[in-house]
């Protein structure tokens, strides 16, 4: 189902798409995802960077987007319908499986 995609694996399946990115600022930059981490920083080619109020527009080759400052994403939905859902880690259970000997031993 849709609703239950996990956002990296939305963005890894968006890589060469186009998309749309608005800033918590307000500004929107429209272009093709290069590269994307787990932090959701993102790099965009081509890109039209349009200013909070829509008046001014820049056209700028590549730009790097801090995943912490993005407010939403818009991504075709042909690139919503190629994600590979990835398997959920059972973090919690893995995190206590060890020697056993407790703290400091």
């Amino acid at each position: 189902s849709r609703a239950s995609q996990l956002p990296l694996s939305l963005l890894r399946a968006g890589k060469d798409n186009p998309m749309q990115v608005e800033l918590k600022n307000g500004e929107t930059y429209n272009g093709i995802l290069v590269n994307c981490d787990i932090w959701m920083n993102l790099s965009l080619r081509d890109v039209v960077c349009t200013s909070r109020d829509g008046d001014k527009f820049w056209k700028i080759p590549e730009c790097y987007i801090r995943g912490n400052n993005i407010k939403y994403l818009r991504v075709p939905d042909e690139v919503i319908d190629k994600v590979v859902e990835e398997p959920v880690k059972k973090e919690r259970n893995d995190r206590f499986q060890g020697r056993g000997r407790g703290r400091g031993g």
